[in-house]
């Protein structure tokens, strides 16, 4: 599957809005019969553009009250030292999201906990003992303006149009 058609973008789109929908359903909204739409869906999932189905949960429900963005500073960046950096990342639960980053630092981290003390004591015993971690820099979320984990389809349509 190289190139997406309409169809196989409105079923991302709905999918994106609404990942519960039944075949049946996204069918009817994106204007194909069952059979087809189930087929479209099945390439979209094995061609890696549909990487799981997930329910959103509310962290502020849950007693994650802190969210914190997190810049780590490398003491020394080598292939070998930043997959070791990156091993212990992807092991760490309060950690939702890791990124490189270009500028200063090395990865920029977004971090949940229950409270600030909670955090604080994470920071002292989890960050600043990760491999390579030479320096940690953290802000605070005040209050979330926008949070989506929806991504923006509409540039696959401008591109197909052209």
């Amino acid at each position: 599957m190289e190139k997406l058609d309409r169809y196989d973008i409105q079923i991302l789109t709905e999918l994106q809005a609404d990942a519960r929908l039944t075949n049946a359903e996204l069918a009817q909204r994106v204007g194909l019969s069952a059979a087809p739409c189930w087929r479209r869906v099945r390439a979209l999932e094995e061609a890696g553009y549909i990487k799981g189905y997930h329910a959103e949960i509310d962290r502020h429900r849950i007693g994650l009250g802190v969210l914190a963005f997190v810049r780590l500073d490398a003491d020394r960046n080598t292939g070998e030292r930043t997959r070791e950096m990156e091993e212990a990342i992807r092991k760490i639960p309060e950690i939702v999201s890791c990124h490189y980053i270009s500028g200063a630092g090395t990865f920029e981290l977004q971090v949940v906990s229950r409270d600030l003390d909670t955090f604080s004591e994470f920071a002292r015993k989890v960050l600043i003992n990760l491999p390579n971690v030479k320096d940690i820099h953290t802000s605070f979320s005040l209050g979330e303006v926008k949070a989506s984990s929806s991504w923006p389809l509409s540039h696959l349509d401008d591109a197909k149009a052209r």
